[in-house]
């Protein structure tokens, strides 16, 4: 008879349920919000980079502002960020990630063994990209801006440890500079490959 009562009693069922149910929705719910803040986060960081980008391209630019300001736009989205940024700039846009000219006698893909070639970019060596990298460019150059954006997620889903830690985003433009001078070509000298 008690056992008859005891089985069809249901009052306790919910409890259990809810048990069950809400590990696994809080785990979904943090997850959504984790991707929603990494998905913010980079709309927020494509945006400032591309500001940042067209206010190095003046005259008047303050290379270190526009970091400062990228900083600032993506601080209260991402808490504890901290952002490296990089600027190659080149002669023109069909210049970009194209290595320094040299004659590949031994057709290996890189300049070596004294091969001959021209030093574009007036540094002294052959590089693979004839880009000054560090550079904002003078005028009229194109100018390749990259942020990369390192950050403690703030929802840390349950269950997966390996992914509380450290996350980046990047974010890239491209933009000309203003032809506020003379543009500098490119150098012609030719030098020889170890």
């Amino acid at each position: 008879m008690i056992r008859r009562l005891l089985a069809d009693d249901t009052q306790g069922a919910t409890i259990i349920e809810f048990a069950i149910v809400v590990p696994l929705f809080m785990t979904l719910l943090l997850g959504i919000m984790d991707i929603g803040q990494m998905v913010y986060g980079k709309s927020v960081l494509s945006g400032a980079v591309r500001r940042a980008a067209r206010d190095s391209a003046l005259e008047t630019r303050s290379t270190s502002e526009a970091d400062a300001k990228v900083l600032d736009a993506i601080r209260p989205v991402l808490p504890g960020v901290t952002i490296k940024t990089a600027r190659t700039s080149y002669y023109d846009f069909a210049d970009i990630g194209r290595p320094e000219k040299w004659n590949d006698a031994n057709t290996s893909g890189t300049c070596d063994n004294g091969e001959a070639y021209t030093d574009e970019n007036r540094n002294g060596q052959w590089d693979d990209d004839v880009g000054h990298a560090s550079s904002e460019g003078t005028a009229n150059d194109v100018v390749v801006y990259t942020v990369t954006a390192s950050f403690s997620p703030v929802f840390k889903v349950p269950f997966l440890p390996e992914h509380w830690s450290a996350r980046t985003l990047t974010s890239t433009a491209v933009t000309r500079n203003q032809p506020f001078g003379v543009q500098a070509g490119y150098g012609a000298s030719a030098g020889t490959c170890a």
